[in-house]
């Protein structure tokens, strides 16, 4: 048999099955998170958040291109083309396992020895199971079918560890060192794409050390080891880090002591560079050193490959529609390679989280390019605590961490952490809950798709081995079938993690070497990340894409699981038999089972709701708007769609959580596509970096509201009459007031048709609200000119999901549109201080909204709906239908609202997926009564009931679910029966009042309880 033959089709066809499989599995659009950034800047060249993934970005465009013109289908041949770089990267691990797997047959790797017919069915065995499992697990399927970076950086791994396998094999061979080379380019283009790559350097210093070392010692193997980690650490600070540090500080010396233009010291460092690294390779072949020749070689490849961000630079001097962080000088593009705006996790030393500061210092500055030089725009500043640590991991005092960190410790209010405490924290959270069990995820089976924080509910591993995972999670024996038709819940017995344990043992058993190379891949893309990022609780999602390069050096271990059992059956039965039969348990415990259990909640192929929730954002509001948002998932699929789509490009989209920069500030002074400049008359040399970052409230006692105008004038002025003089003798600007006001001009408002012809009456003369924050960042300072400057002209709307607290207390005159919040010179209810205020609805609109525009995401007949989708389902049935139903009844309009309800009806999933539900459908079921809906009213509010009755069961029946979980549930289950209950009543419903009456009756006990 043709070893090279059959290991070339297979290697192939492990692509081709992975491939295919990701194509029909991957979303049809953009997808949550950051894909809407990322598709939306790979088809225009534009900039997105830090540190930026350039070439990816540039491979992603050439995707693009199969689209043929059609702009929806852009984001499909995007995601497309993470699939196939996924399926590629299951292609380079079947090679890598291969090649391990043969050396085990060889006393020395050469590629003219042969194998015999059986160790080749072993091998190839080996290679399908590992590699086609790996394609299979959760984490790295679910990076293969959306157009994130994840994909492609698993392929530039995959690349690399095969690439040293190849080089090790020929490593005797004249000129074997290209394969060096050829790791390094990859290395150099990973940069481009993330730095996850780089993390396979420690394993390949391992892999030359016993390929080069004439005699493998304990002592040669440290050595290597602190060799490769010293490769590593100096490619990631000194090469990425450190090479554009020293660029940016020789333009400075350039520009500001020699009088020359921007960018010339860059070019002068750089000719530098190249010409050090040309004389070093000469200076290498001329006096014969090798080993400084490959490492110089090696090292150009790598800035060669690097230089994809090249395309940062060029891309932010056009200034493109998305343009983060604005990175077009040497010092703004060294920020956003550091990742500045994300600020720094400590290490090696650092506070406990209920430390005090005791001093502060100077820790660098922060320059800004100004007209003609470069000039410190402020200082770094840092400080010392009076509780300090090494090895810091209960650092963060920022929101709710600190009271996580007393509840996980089991601290109590005024005990104070001790260092057993921070390791404490290490193992149980950052070990086994932020890499544990996302492993476990991978290998062992998944709870469900919702994000955990600890409780036994949400987001746990499993095995589907009941009495295990009733240990562990609880409430097993009283699964809701809301559970048990999860398609997130996903159970594999511990095949694949028992098969990779055997795999793992027994390479240990039969090459220490080769077992300790795979293990310093999986530490190092496993265990080191998780030291590295020192992660805080509450993080935005999971993050297990972060770890896919350790689980795939444990699927290596799981291949090679093939190994051992069929070396344990050949002493049974024939050699020959024993490979066949290891390969089929070994397919039907790996890719089987993975492919058979995953599928369904990995098939993005029926959801379309990102991109119809972003249009629907965008159709609540009116022509030439400005809509503020907030959070990732309301701002990066409007980007997708108005970038991409071409859709509602009039509207002006406004991201709060960036306006505080003063680069985006800066940007939002200009025209993007059809929607125009925001009107903020400020200067922008008053708001440029450095200037007014923050500005302070101070109480100045005014008791009367003042006008948003002068405040702005008092906040924006140079007078040092205006400001106040702190104990360094610098003068600032203050917010003396909290009291603000605006005057309304009546007739803008109705020239400007900002209120329906109703309501014109109830414009008010005078708007008056009370600041709510302390602060006033550049977004506040926004918010304030537009009022200031707008007059009515353009429509101003907060999506629904922007925290209310960024409406500057504008929260009683902003009116309901939908899905988003229109600001109107209204009265409404309780415009008196104090009082409770409901925002009012453009019924009229939000009916037309929903009968005519709005879209539903496919969510009523997607297979499979992700949290980050059906959480959006009460805001659905409760606000968008259930009361527009209940104001169009009110307005007598009760055919309208039968339409309404018939189409969340339609719209709507036909099952219930969390507690929070039932309650949220209570005011859409009562309205579907009084329209003449009464069967649909009763089918929901069975479904619900049924929900309401599954859950209480599984909480209350087992004690930790009670104790750990359950309790917030429980509540609102309470109240949805309660409610159901009531309506049941008054609409005579027998069906529902019989299942409530008996619920009432089961639980009735919990009412004396809560």
């Amino acid at each position: 048999m043709n070893y090279n033959k059959i290991n070339n089709l297979l290697g192939w066809f492990c692509a081709i099955v992975a491939t295919l499989a990701y194509v029909m599995t991957a979303e049809r659009t953009a997808s949550w998170w950051d894909c809407g950034e990322f598709i939306a800047s790979a088809y225009k060249m534009q900039i997105v958040h830090q540190p930026g993934a350039p070439l990816f970005l540039m491979l992603q465009n050439i995707f693009s291109n199969f689209a043929l013109g059609d702009r929806t289908q852009i984001a499909f041949w995007m995601n497309i083309g993470s699939a196939i770089s996924s399926g590629l990267t299951i292609m380079f691990l079947f090679w890598s396992i291969t090649a391990l797997a043969r050396k085990l047959f060889l006393e020395k790797p050469d590629l003219n020895s042969p194998l015999n017919e059986n160790d080749v069915l072993r091998v190839m065995g080996a290679g399908l199971v590992g590699a086609l499992a790996y394609a299979f697990t959760d984490t790295f399927w679910f990076s293969a079918v959306e157009s994130e970076v994840y994909a492609m950086s698993s392929l530039c791994t995959a690349i690399v560890f095969w690439a040293i396998l190849k080089w090790e094999v020929r490593a005797d061979e004249p000129q074997a060192d290209r394969w060096l080379v050829l790791i390094a380019y990859v290395m150099g283009l990973s940069i481009g794409v993330h730095l996850l790559n780089l993390l396979v350097i420690p394993a390949i210093a391992l892999v030359v050390y016993y390929r080069r070392a004439k005699t493998v010692t304990i002592g040669g193997v440290f050595k290597s080891l602190f060799i490769g980690v010293v490769i590593l650490a100096f490619v990631l600070w000194g090469v990425i880090q450190y090479l554009i540090k020293f660029a940016a500080f020789s333009d400075l010396f350039f520009v500001n002591t020699l009088g020359l233009g921007f960018g010339t010291g860059v070019a002068f460092f750089a000719f530098l560079v190249v010409g050090g690294l040309v004389f070093g390779i000469w200076y290498s072949i001329k006096k014969v050193k090798p080993i400084l020749n490959i490492a110089l070689l090696s090292l150009g490849f790598i800035i060669l490959g690097y230089s994809s961000f090249a395309m940062i630079l060029i891309r932010a001097k056009a200034n493109p529609t998305l343009n983060n962080s604005d990175p077009d000088n040497a010092f703004t593009f060294l920020s956003y390679l550091n990742r500045e705006q994300y600020g720094d996790e400590p290490l090696f030393k650092g506070r406990y989280f209920d430390a005090k500061p005791i001093d502060v210092f100077e820790s660098g500055k922060i320059y800004r390019k100004d007209k003609d030089k470069y000039v410190v725009a402020k200082k770094k500043t840092d400080y010392k605590y009076d509780k300090e640590t090494i090895f810091p991991r209960i650092y963060s005092e920022k929101g709710d961490h600190p009271a996580f960190y007393r509840q996980f410790l089991g601290l109590g209010p005024n005990d104070a952490p001790t260092f057993v405490d921070n390791l404490k924290f290490f193992f149980g959270y950052q070990i086994g809950h932020m890499y544990g069990r996302y492993f476990m995820w991978n290998f062992a089976g998944r709870q469900n798709d919702i994000q955990g924080h600890g409780s036994p509910l949400e987001g746990n591993w499993i095995s589907g081995i009941k009495f295990i995972d009733n240990l562990f999670v609880g409430g097993q024996y009283d699964l809701p079938s809301s559970e048990t038709q999860n398609p997130a819940r996903n159970t594999y017995f511990f095949l694949p993690l028992i098969l990779g344990i055997i795999g793992a043992y027994w390479h240990f058993g039969k090459n220490q070497r080769d077992a300790g190379v795979v293990f310093l891949l999986f530490f190092f893309t496993g265990l080191a990340i998780v030291l590295y990022l020192n992660q805080t609780p509450f993080q935005p999602r999971e993050r297990d894409y972060a770890y896919a390069g350790s689980f795939y050096a444990f699927a290596i271990w799981v291949g090679l699981g093939v190994l051992a059992i069929a070396e344990f059956l050949s002493k049974k039965i024939k050699p020959k038999t024993a490979g066949i039969v290891a390969t089929g348990f070994g397919l039907l415990a790996g890719p089987v089972l993975l492919a058979s259990q995953n599928w369904d909640d990995h098939d993005r192929s029926e959801k379309f709701l990102a991109r119809d929730m972003a249009k629907n954002y965008l159709e609540s509001c009116a022509p030439n708007a400005i809509l503020f948002t907030y959070g990732d998932n309301d701002t990066y699929p409007l980007w997708y769609v108005q970038e991409v789509e071409g859709f509602r490009t009039d509207v002006r989209v406004v991201n709060l959580s960036l306006l505080s920069s003063d680069w985006y500030m800066r940007q939002m002074l200009e025209k993007v596509n059809d929607a125009d400049a925001l009107p903020i008359d400020i200067d922008p040399e008053l708001i440029k970096d450095g200037v007014r970052d923050v500005i302070y409230y101070q109480d100045y006692q005014i008791a009367e509201h003042v006008d948003v105008k002068d405040l702005l004038q008092v906040m924006l002025s140079d007078n040092p009459q205006n400001k106040v003089q702190l104990q360094t003798l610098e003068y600032v600007n203050i917010l003396p007031t909290k009291n603000m006001k605006l005057v309304v001009n009546k007739e803008a408002v109705i020239a400007n048709h900002v209120v329906p012809k109703e309501w014109e009456s109830s414009v008010v003369d005078t708007m008056q609200w009370t600041y709510p924050m302390n602060y006033v960042s550049r977004a506040e300072l926004s918010i304030m000119a537009i009022l200031a400057n707008n007059n009515w002209k353009r429509p101003i709307y907060f999506t629904t999901t922007t925290p209310e607290v960024n409406y500057i207390g504008l929260d009683k005159y902003l009116v309901s549109e939908g899905f988003a919040l229109r600001l109107m010179p209204i009265n409404t209810k309780g415009q008196g201080e104090g009082e409770e205020y409901t925002p009012v609805a453009d019924v009229n609109g939000i009916y037309d909204n929903i009968i005519n525009k709005y879209k539903w995401g496919n969510i009523a007949h997607s297979k499979y709906l992700d949290p980050d989708s059906y959480r959006y389902i009460s805001l659905y049935v409760s606000s968008i239908f259930g009361e527009t139903a209940q104001s169009l009844l009110a307005l007598g309009k009760k055919d309208e609202a039968r339409k309404v309800v018939v189409n969340a009806y339609e719209n709507m999933p036909k099952r219930t997926f969390q507690m929070s539900e039932p309650m949220s459908y209570i005011l859409l079921v009562d309205a579907m009564y009084k329209t003449g809906e009464s069967a649909k009213a009763k089918e929901v509010a069975l479904r619900n009931l049924t929900f309401i009755k599954e859950n209480m069961r599984y909480y209350t029946n087992n004690l930790l679910l009670k104790n750990l979980g359950g309790e917030r549930n429980v509540r609102m289950a309470l109240v949805g029966l309660q409610r159901y209950k009531m309506l049941a009543d008054e609409y005579k419903d027998a069906d529902v009042q019989k299942v409530a009456d008996a619920l009432m009756k089961e639980y009735g006990y919990f009412f004396g309880e809560h």
